[in-house]
């Protein structure tokens, strides 16, 4: 009786503290209060408000799915921990639904510390090989293989609209989207440049290799925001699409380059049959390349996202990923090790971008401040 007393004492701890945290009643009535607006008749006079409004209304649903979920795994490993007190063999169970919940506590306080105002959005990803020719080439490919798994972990969508294959193996340079809610917010801790240390497997001496890789993010900016590409300042390719052979290659040229004339940046999409849709491809990734250029003009530091390719090599990386003499992968801005390098490399990105993210917030580091790393 004294335990049950104490369970429900405990349960009634818990929804207070989640109420606190996600502060659920005031959640509420902002949604009541969104509804009303919504069921209005003349709701939809103005669609660009009404979309802000049910955009809103996501957001609010959300963060109460999130409160009432957290309060019921919490319910869920308070039972087990009783009947483990009872002397059930719960253990493997438990540990199960621990993990479960710190993961999904994790994700909640990830979305929570992302807070500018693109962070919301899906995200175009790019991957170049820098100084090492085709070491480099084979470590872009792994990056991209660890998004890929990351994004599929995350169960965000995930195309590859442009892809360069590299001479004997990997790739001269990769982009893709990742489509999901927050994906552009959560993937700006990877942008950089990443660096390999290991036994080269195209090395006959079996030495050891350092490789780099740069990775560039940008948001894929939504139809809310106006990006004005006037006709005579873009310049449009039509090439034949490459691919590893067989019965898919596209033997007519449907492959689209655009060059923004006046910024210099280039796009290209080759993913698709049609060329009509590698031209609207190519343009989504156009309006995220000039929006992120223009953003970067206005920001206080003058910090353009283009600089750090021009030095993808050594004293420039982010993070280190060593496989050789000893196993590590260390950020160099959060100061977080991980000794479990497979882990990292098959998608579970989730403890790095935490690291970043409480960073980028506090100025706080995980870490000891020990960089040291081979070269």
């Amino acid at each position: 009786m004294k335990n049950s007393k104490e369970s429900t004492k405990r349960s009634a701890s818990k929804r207070s503290l989640c109420g606190a945290i996600f502060d659920a009643p005031a959640k509420q009535s902002q949604l009541a209060k969104l509804e009303e607006q919504i069921a209005a008749p003349d709701f939809w006079n103005q669609p660009e408000k009404s979309q802000k409004i049910l955009q809103e209304r996501k957001r609010l649903e959300q963060s109460l799915g999130d409160a009432k979920s957290i309060a019921s795994m919490g319910s869920d490993v308070e039972t087990l921990f009783d009947l483990a007190r009872e002397g059930e063999d719960v253990g493997a169970e438990l540990a199960s639904e621990i993990s479960s919940f710190r993961e999904h506590l994790s994700r909640i306080e990830d979305a929570m510390l992302l807070s500018g105002e693109n962070d919301r959005l899906g995200a175009i990803v790019t991957i170049h090989p820098g100084a090492g020719g085709t070491e480099s080439q084979d470590w872009a490919e792994m990056l991209l293989r660890m998004y890929l798994r990351w994004a599929e972990r995350m169960d965000f969508g995930a195309v590859i609209t442009d892809r360069l294959e590299g001479e004997g193996a990997g790739i001269k340079s990769v982009t893709f989207e990742v489509n999901g809610e927050n994906a552009y917010g959560l993937l700006q801790s990877e942008v950089g440049v990443h660096r390999l240390v290991r036994i080269s497997p195209f090395d006959a001496n079996a030495r050891r290799h350092t490789s780099f890789a740069s990775v560039f993010v940008y948001p894929q900016v939504d139809d809310e925001i106006k990006i004005d590409i006037k006709p005579e300042d873009l310049r449009v390719d039509t090439f034949r699409a490459s691919g590893a052979g067989g019965q898919h290659v596209n033997r007519t040229d449907s492959a689209i380059r655009m060059t923004h004339l006046s910024t210099g940046i280039v796009v290209q999409c080759q993913n698709e049959r049609s060329q009509h849709k590698n031209r609207a491809g190519a343009l989504k990734q156009l309006r995220a390349r000039l929006y992120e250029f223009e953003m970067n003009k206005k920001r206080a530091e003058n910090r353009k996202i283009e600089d750090t390719k021009l030095d993808i090599n050594f004293g420039s990386q982010i993070r280190s990923y060593v496989l050789a003499p000893y196993r590590l992968i260390k950020d160099h801005r959060t100061k977080l090790a991980i000794g479990d390098v497979d882990r990292v490399l098959d998608g579970d990105l989730g403890d790095l971008i935490h690291a970043f993210l409480v960073y980028r917030k506090t100025g706080k580091t995980a870490g000891d401040g020990n960089d040291e790393l081979p070269d």
